[in-house]
């Protein structure tokens, strides 16, 4: 029986209260304990999803100190579980102040046993609800479009264009600033298309010295130029049959933007120092943060070129335009870095998370992920706090008026909601003020999924 039932851990030092909360809870699979020690070897043993614990612990059965200290041990063991704190009447001040270590809430002593459950039957909810979120995301993560967190409707939009897109052969131009994840989405376009089974190759033609550059494209024969000892297939004839990206595209040289043509018009190569002309099958994907059209108007680019390229053209946005995106983003990047330095949840600051919202990101989700991973590996505590990010934006709250633009404001609010409560409804609609039921009905109204 005990296997169907929830565990339930109550921290109780009078005898005759376990043995009474311990009857009115038998709904729950319950175990105790009298102090910190025991506490802590129980949360380690059971991990109990919710704790009920009383302040005054020994020694210091009369105050709140090994109470408070307890609570923050246990917070910092298991971040997620949430701690009911049982206090006296006279009491409120550490009731407040175990409220801003982290307890989930407080119930005065004595206790009404009724309202006592119903705080702990939605403490028990609550926990699903954040277990039923990291199913969600990881059903996600088995996506081709894994890499794309977002809940912006314009980038939504753009996914869902991907997904038309990647099962031609057209050639596709993705334009965005830097950090905007350009690459991610070229792999995404070569997982989603029918030659994801053959190779994604990738070159950066800003990363490589001119010189270099065609034989790593196009490969050479053996004795074609000092140091060549014998013949190396270039990236593009790698690629046969898949898909070959094309980084930085607007710093090709001219020369090789004549060669790259003459392959995308005739589908063959010759290597260097070679005569013969090798068919290659292969999906061309280009990236740049420059705007190619202005480069063609001051003679920089190929037009010809450029059209042969574009045939489908996805402007990736910036992150300061992804509405809600920011603090979703740095939930999923905070929950990844501490799950790769095996450390436990930590949670972020309601400081922390303004100031996330505020920064412009000019790095994008780049810069985004080395700052989250800098504050999971500086954070001392069980939150991140705001100095724990190093960004010097000054946290502002966005005003939200539904009266000028009803409609939008009202979208970007629930947006932005869902992505600061980390896709946890129940918080979400408390957070703007409205009934679970109600914030449902306007998701689907304003066309939100909640696993988006």
């Amino acid at each position: 029986m005990t296997q169907d039932r929830q565990k339930l851990l109550i921290i109780e030092d009078d005898l005759g209260l376990q043995k009474q909360l311990k009857w009115s809870l038998d709904a729950y699979d319950v175990v105790v304990a009298g102090d910190r020690e025991s506490a802590l070897a129980q949360i380690r043993r059971h991990e109990p999803a919710v704790v009920t614990m009383d302040l005054g612990l020994p020694p210091d059965p009369d105050g709140s100190t090994e109470g408070l200290a307890t609570l923050q041990q246990i917070l910092a063991l298991a971040p997620d579980t949430r701690v009911i704190v049982l206090t006296g009447n006279q009491d409120h001040a550490n009731a407040v102040k175990a409220i801003g270590l982290g307890a989930y809430d407080f119930h005065q002593k004595p206790c009404d046993h009724a309202v006592l459950q119903l705080v702990i039957q939605r403490a028990f909810f609550l926990a699903r609800l954040q277990d039923e979120n990291r199913r969600m995301l990881q059903v996600q993560a088995d996506s081709p479009l894994n890499g794309i967190i977002s809940r912006d409707p314009a980038m939504l939009k753009l996914c869902r264009s991907l997904e038309k897109v990647a099962p031609t052969s057209a050639s596709a131009m993705l334009l965005g600033e830097s950090g905007t994840g350009k690459e991610v989405l070229a792999r995404a376009l070569h997982q989603l298309s029918p030659r994801a089974k053959e190779r994604f190759m990738a070159i950066n033609c800003a990363a490589i010295p001119e010189n270099l550059l065609e034989s790593e494209l196009f490969g050479y024969e053996k004795g074609a130029f000092t140091g060549a000892a014998k013949q190396t297939k270039g990236k593009v004839e790698l690629a046969h049959g898949g898909t070959f990206f094309l980084d930085e595209v607007g710093d090709l040289p001219m020369a090789l933007q004549a060669k790259l043509l003459r392959f995308l018009q005739e589908r063959v190569i010759e290597r260097i120092g070679g005569h013969e002309e090798i068919a290659v099958d292969v999906r061309i994907v280009c990236a740049t943060h420059q705007k190619l059209k202005d480069l063609t108007a001051t003679g920089r680019f190929r037009e010809d070129l450029y059209y042969r390229l574009s045939e489908i053209v996805v402007t990736i946005p910036p992150l300061r335009d992804r509405v809600g995106d920011a603090a979703l983003l740095a939930h999923h990047f905070k929950n990844k870095f501490c799950a790769q330095d095996a450390r436990p949840s930590l949670h972020f600051s309601a400081e922390a998370v303004a100031t996330i919202e505020a920064h412009p990101w000019p790095g994008n989700v780049r810069e985004m992920e080395n700052c989250i991973k800098r504050a999971v590996i500086m954070a001392d505590g069980p939150q991140i706090l705001a100095e724990d990010l190093g960004l010097s934006s000054v946290a502002v709250e966005e005003p939200i008026n539904l009266r000028q633009v009803r409609d939008e404001a009202e979208c970007k609010a629930i947006v932005k909601a869902l992505a600061r409560m980390d896709g946890n409804i129940v918080k979400a609609a408390e957070l703007l003020g409205i009934s679970r039921p109600t914030l449902y009905d306007l998701m689907s109204r304003h066309g939100i999924r909640q696993g988006a």
